[in-house]
């Protein structure tokens, strides 16, 4: 599989369980603050606080109250977190990514898509709100359930589970979160006025359980009544409950296992999955949920940092050296058949053997060829050659006899003449010979 298809099948992955889990988690936040008393003043901020977009909200509204912050969370386009801009993507990568994809799974995004984008297009009343979650969370669910039940379980499936497990885990700390709205300085001051503060906390951590279909599950796994603590204990630590920290991070450790190279993502699963084991539930709501919260999401984020890096990053490209360019570039003067015998086959040939010209390659065919009685005959010019260097130092004696140095000259020029054109056809045969052997002749 190409890397740019498994990076947009784990890309629609993540974008369909974001957008499930931010309209869960904007219907279990709205339900809470009704049933909580509005003496608490806790507003609408820590929304924003929990998706981390107060900074982008605060860059295009000023006023922080329940209709703005909620449009800016489900329909503003120019907020990439939002519910329809995730929508967008998510119907985009599926576009893209149909050929691997059932084709009904396409069909269901594209309905997902288009109702979304019209219910968004009318009233942003409380009831069409809560119809516009029910419908996410539903047609997402059925979604999943079409991918898992009609998709072959091959590398782009393992791809998608891998995308989805990522975002539940990061959106389950989101929600338990929430919870975090327990330990503000607003909500401790209203039990400071003399209220019996236990109800409105039992009130927080029931809606995230139901927030994540999840109430049923712990009840049947934890008897006592709904606890701060063992709601964080639950949904972090249980290893039986799908959407449940722990059990997504086992599950992506299984589908890595089906994939080549994935020992350094696997490395940064158990690492995350030993900070959430050997967390000490107990103590976080009194000391430092908040800041455990962040760390864990910083944790996930690192896994994602290792599997970008390792399938969908660019290949390593090695450094080429000052020494390797030169010697690509005196490659370049050599003609077609001086190329030909340097590439044919598996020969091996020095770089300087490579710019030199074509009468030096002469020793090879004298080595690998047995009859000598050719090469003794070839050897005369070579007398000749050095006939004339004798009769230079003998005329050089008489100076004087100018008319002989002319005609010892002209004698010797002949000589060399003749002796080149020898060399150069001796060159020129055993590169065609390797280039015939190869096939490799233009």
């Amino acid at each position: 599989m190409l890397s740019s298809v498994a990076e947009r099948v784990y890309w629609l992955g993540r974008y369909l369980e974001r957008i499930e889990n931010s309209a869960r988690l904007m219907d279990v936040y709205s339900s809470m603050l009704f049933d909580l008393p509005g003496t608490t003043d806790i507003g609408w901020g820590v929304l924003l606080d929990i998706t981390g977009e107060r900074e982008n909200y605060a860059a295009k509204e000023g006023r922080i109250d329940e209709l703005p912050v909620l449009k800016f969370l489900i329909a503003d386009q120019g907020n990439p977190s939002s519910i329809f801009s995730c929508m967008k993507l998510l119907r985009e990568n599926a576009r893209t990514t149909r050929e691997v994809i059932p084709s009904e799974a396409w069909e269901q995004i594209n309905d997902l898509y288009l109702d979304t984008k019209a219910s968004i297009g009318s009233s942003m009343g409380r009831q069409s709100r809560r119809n516009l979650y029910d419908t996410i969370i539903s047609d997402c669910q059925r979604l999943g359930g079409l991918l898992s039940s009609c998709m072959s379980h091959n590398t782009a499936y393992t791809f998608i589970q891998l995308g989805r497990g990522i975002e539940r885990a990061d959106m389950t700390t989101r929600i338990v979160d929430v919870g975090s709205i327990s330990l503000l300085p607003a909500f401790k001051k209203y039990g400071q006025v003399g209220h019996y503060m236990e109800p409105f906390e039992n009130v927080v951590w029931m809606n995230i359980l139901r927030c994540l279909s999840a109430y049923q599950a712990y009840r049947q796994h934890i008897h006592n009544r709904v606890k701060g603590a063992e709601v964080v204990r639950f949904l972090l630590q249980d290893e039986e409950f799908p959407r449940a920290v722990n059990y997504s991070l086992a599950a992506l450790n299984r589908y890595l296992e089906q994939l080549p190279n994935h020992e350094e993502v696997q490395r940064a699963v158990l690492r995350v999955k030993r900070i959430t084991c050997d967390a000490k539930v107990y103590t976080l709501l009194d000391k430092g949920l908040l800041d455990f919260i962040d760390e864990l999401q910083i944790s996930i984020a690192d896994i994602h940092d290792e599997l970008s890096k390792t399938w969908f990053g660019p290949a390593d490209v090695p450094e080429v050296t000052e020494g390797e360019a030169n010697r690509e570039v005196s490659k370049k003067p050599v003609n077609s058949k001086t190329a030909a015998t340097l590439t044919a086959g598996n020969t091996k040939t020095s770089p300087k053997a490579s710019s030199t010209v074509p009468a030096k390659p002469k020793a090879k065919p004298k080595a690998k060829a047995k009859p000598k009685a050719k090469a003794k005959s070839k050897a005369k010019p070579k007398a000749k050659i050095k006939a004339p260097a004798k009769a230079k130092q003998t005329t050089s004696a008489k100076a004087g006899a100018k008319s002989k140095v002319k005609a010892k000259a002209k004698a010797k020029a002949k000589v060399k003449a003749k002796s080149a054109a020898e060399s150069k056809t001796r060159a020129k045969a055993p590169a065609r010979k390797a280039a015939a052997k190869t096939g490799r002749t233009k």
